[in-house]
This record gives structure tokens, C-alpha cells and sequence, in this order.
């Protein structure tokens, strides 16, 4: 049985610990064996190294720095890390360690609750298969983005909240390597509810499949 460890806290407006206790369902029902910790000190427990995946839902707060090398140490073996939205890519926002594993980091979302649209830039990719562009409305992620990410989904922003960013489009949806670990993330999910919506359930439960080790 693979084993997963979902780890949980930090600000509270993105409902953890409902996304916790959502993904961990999934996760079981996948076959997985779910572990879960609410304090980053998790993350510098050396069995993590024989986890199969790693999902921080941790938004804002501060890591150790002991426990995001012990963390990158991990990935970088093998063990596989995914996550969504601010849980994952607006995390630990002083730890450099952090963003250069996970891809990304936000900084900002215009206009805070809007309706955009998902475009997928590569819909035969086996996490988006069968899924098609879709009207979402949440917030709008605008990112700083590893450009050695693999692009699965994007989003363009109108500038109608920021003139500036008036068609830049944005990735939304990503997969890519650290040393050995794959590494999965997904902008949508604001709360809790949204990881319901069909699309956003269905390449949140492949990307964390993708990523996991066997």
C-alpha cells in the first residue's frame, strides 16, 4: 500500500483542514494509506523519505529551514509532492528551497473573486484527457513561474483589474521534475467547495496519481 502524508495549517481563509480531510478521502480511495500532520514539523521527519506523495496545505506561515531542505531532500529522492492553490504556491513565502521545488509562487489575484476561464495547452496529457477549457470563478492567480514547468493548463487576464497584465496569459495547472520526485500543481481551489467542481476534482486526483511514486 502506498502511503501519503497531507500536511495541514497556517491561514485558515482556504479551509484546510475541509481540503485535507477531502483529498484524504480521495487519496483512500485510491489505495492510499493518508497520514495526517498539522505543524511543518513534519516535514523534518526523516521517514518521509519512504512516503510515496506529499501534499502541503499550508498557506502563508513560515518552514524551518532544517525542514524545507529536509523536504527538497525527500522529492528529490523520489518521493512525490502536489498540491493547490495558496495551500501549495503561497506557502512559506521566505523560503526560496520551498519555491524552487514546487515551481512557483503567487503574487497576486486582481480583482479577487472573478470569473476567468481554464485553457488547456496540452488536453492529450493523460491528467487533463477527456477535460476541456472551462468558466471558473475564483480567484485569479497571477504567478511567478518556474519556466522549466510543464504547462498544462493556462489562464489570460483581461488587464480589466490591472491594465498592465492585459493579456498575459498565466499558467494555471503544471507538472514537473525535482531530481528524481515528480511534482504536481493546480492555481484553482480557493475553498474548499471548488476542489468539488468536476474538472478541478478530476485533475487534482491524476496529477496527485502522476506525481506519486509507485
Amino acid at each position: 500500500m502506498r502511503k501519503a502524508m497531507i500536511v495541514w495549517g497556517g491561514w485558515p481563509g482556504h479551509d484546510p483542514d475541509l481540503c485535507a480531510s477531502m483529498i484524504r478521502g480521495w487519496l483512500k480511495a485510491e489505495g492510499f494509506e493518508v497520514r495526517i500532520e498539522t505543524t511543518t514539523a513534519a516535514f523534518a521527519d526523516p521517514a518521509i523519505h519512504d512516503l510515496s506523495l506529499i501534499i502541503p496545505i499550508y498557506t502563508m506561515s513560515k518552514i524551518e529551514k532544517a525542514e524545507a531542505l529536509n523536504l527538497c531532500a525527500a522529492v528529490r529522492s523520489g518521493v512525490g509532492l502536489a498540491g493547490h492553490h495558496g495551500g501549495m504556491c503561497d506557502a512559506f513565502r521566505d523560503s526560496v528551497d520551498y519555491q524552487f521545488l514546487c515551481g512557483g509562487q503567487w503574487v497576486a489575484h486582481p480583482g479577487n473573486i472573478i470569473d476567468y476561464k481554464v485553457d488547456l495547452t496540452k488536453p492529450d496529457d493523460p491528467i487533463m484527457k477527456g477535460l476541456k477549457s472551462f468558466e471558473h470563478r475564483s480567484e485569479q492567480y497571477y504567478m511567478h513561474v518556474d519556466p522549466a514547468n510543464e504547462v498544462l493548463a493556462t489562464t489570460t487576464f483581461t488587464g480589466e483589474h490591472a491594465s498592465w497584465i492585459e493579456g498575459v496569459v498565466m499558467p494555471v495547472v503544471w507538472k514537473k521534475r525535482y531530481g528524481e520526485g515528480r511534482v504536481f500543481y493546480s492555481s484553482l481551489g480557493h475553498r474548499a467547495y471548488e476542489l468539488d467542481v468536476p474538472e478541478i476534482r478530476t485533475l487534482m486526483t491524476r496529477g496527485m496519481l502522476w506525481a506519486a511514486r509507485e
